[in-house]
Parts: C-alpha cells; sequence; structure tokens
C-alpha cells in the first residue's frame, strides 16, 4: 500500500494536480489492515475449527465405545443366560433323580416292612400252632374227666387252671376260637370230616365240633373240623337195616 501511494503522488506531481485531489484519492484508498488484529481473528478461527473436530472426534470415539461396552454387556448377558439354562436343566435333572431315589427308598422300605411283618406274623403263627394241641389236650380231658374225691378235684383245679392260663395268654395275643355250630358249612373256615344224615337241620349245617378252629386276628389260624347235616335219604341201606331192629 505505501507502494501505491507513492506510487500516486508521484503520477500527481508530474500531471501537476492540485492538493486537494492528491488528498482525495488519499482518503479514497482503503485503511491499512493491522496484521495483529486480522491473526487474532484466524488464530480464534482455527482453535474453533479444531475444537469442533475434536468434539467430533471425542464424540465418535464415545459411541465407538458405547457400541463396544453394549457388544460385550450383550455377550456376557447371553453368557450368563445360558449358564443359568445349563444350572436349571441339571437342577431339573437332579431333583428327578432323587425323587426317583426317593420313590423307590420308600418301596424298599414299604416292601421291607411288610416281608418283616409277614415274617413276623408267620413266627407267630408257626408258635402258636405247636401249642394248640396242649390246648386240645386240656379241653379233653376237662370234657371227660369226672373229678370224684377231693384229691381228683383239687387236681382238676390245678391244671384247669393252668389251661385258663393259657387260654388267656392266646386271647391276648389275638387268637380266639371259632363257634361254627348251627351255621352253614364254609369251607374256608371248615373240615367237614363227618357227615350225619338228618330231618332237623338244612343240608351243610354244622351240627358239631369235633376239634376247634381258632382265628388269629381276623385270618383263619386253624380250620375247625366239624359233623355236617346231610339229608336222610343219602344214608346207606347197610345203616337202615341196623338202625331198624332197634327201633323194634
Amino acid at each position: 500500500m505505501m507502494d501505491e501511494n507513492k506510487q500516486v503522488n508521484n503520477i500527481s506531481q508530474q500531471l501537476g494536480e492540485p492538493t486537494e485531489v492528491k488528498q482525495v484519492m488519499m482518503s479514497d484508498s482503503p485503511a491499512p489492515i493491522n496484521s495483529n488484529e486480522s491473526g487474532s481473528e484466524v488464530t480464534e478461527q482455527v482453535a474453533a475449527q479444531n475444537n469442533v473436530s475434536a468434539d467430533t472426534t471425542v464424540t465418535q470415539d464415545d459411541s465407538i465405545a458405547a457400541t463396544q461396552n453394549a457388544e460385550v454387556e450383550t455377550a456376557a448377558l447371553a453368557a450368563l443366560t445360558q449358564q443359568i439354562e445349563s444350572l436349571k436343566t441339571q437342577l431339573e435333572e437332579r431333583s428327578t433323580q432323587y425323587m426317583r431315589i426317593a420313590a423307590d427308598f420308600e418301596n424298599y422300605r414299604k416292601r421291607t416292612q411288610k416281608e418283616k411283618e409277614e415274617l413276623d406274623a408267620q413266627v407267630k403263627r408257626n408258635t402258636i400252632l405247636e401249642l394248640l394241641p396242649i390246648v386240645d389236650n386240656f379241653e379233653r380231658a376237662r370234657s371227660h374227666l369226672k373229678p370224684q374225691s377231693e384229691g381228683e378235684m383239687t387236681m382238676h383245679k390245678s391244671y384247669q387252671g393252668v389251661y385258663k392260663q393259657l387260654v388267656d395268654c392266646l386271647k391276648r395275643i389275638g387268637v380266639s376260637p371259632m363257634r361254627p355250630e348251627g351255621q352253614e358249612f364254609d369251607p374256608n373256615l371248615h373240615e367237614a370230616v363227618m357227615r350225619e344224615p338228618t330231618d332237623e337241620h338244612p343240608e351243610g349245617t354244622v351240627l358239631e365240633e369235633l376239634v376247634r378252629g381258632y382265628y388269629l386276628g381276623d385270618r383263619v389260624l386253624r380250620h375247625a373240623m366239624v359233623k355236617v347235616a346231610a339229608p336222610k335219604e343219602d344214608m346207606p341201606p347197610a345203616q337202615e337195616n341196623q338202625a331198624s331192629p332197634a327201633d323194634s
């Protein structure tokens, strides 16, 4: 700009232009630019651009980091979900196995308990069956022996006391006698060893108990040996012939 002013002055001097023109031309020329002010503005613009670009870079980095973190969290969540499902499956398998073992053990316990009860009942049954003939002998003695003297009566009372003690002991362990007289013959309870023709009782009626039967609880311990009524016309002819002279 200074060179241009010098040129203008030189031309003005050569042409002899008045000083006013020179001043007007001088006044129309643009004002000089302050180098400090223009440099400062440029610096601020560059700094602003740098800040913008830096902010943009930081935002992009944050977005990338957030995306990566989300992917990592998703992968970790998927792994945890798979692990939970695997643990649930194992728990269900262990629960099913435990229930199966518990059911097997309960069945085994019931089976062994039943076997033990059956074994105890069988031992009890066999022991009582060994004692029943003794009871039968006491009953035969009571029915056949007729004490006459005081000594015989004393002896009779003595063994009858033993008999009563034995019968009471059998009652306490669940043994009870059958009373089949007058009842209908039942093969599940009775064993028919004699038949007697008669018109007084219907056919199949138990007339007499020859050997006493017993229950053990609600089960048959020993069948009763009985005499059963039969129709009179079924009596053999030999017996009729023998009976007719006696009647005459």
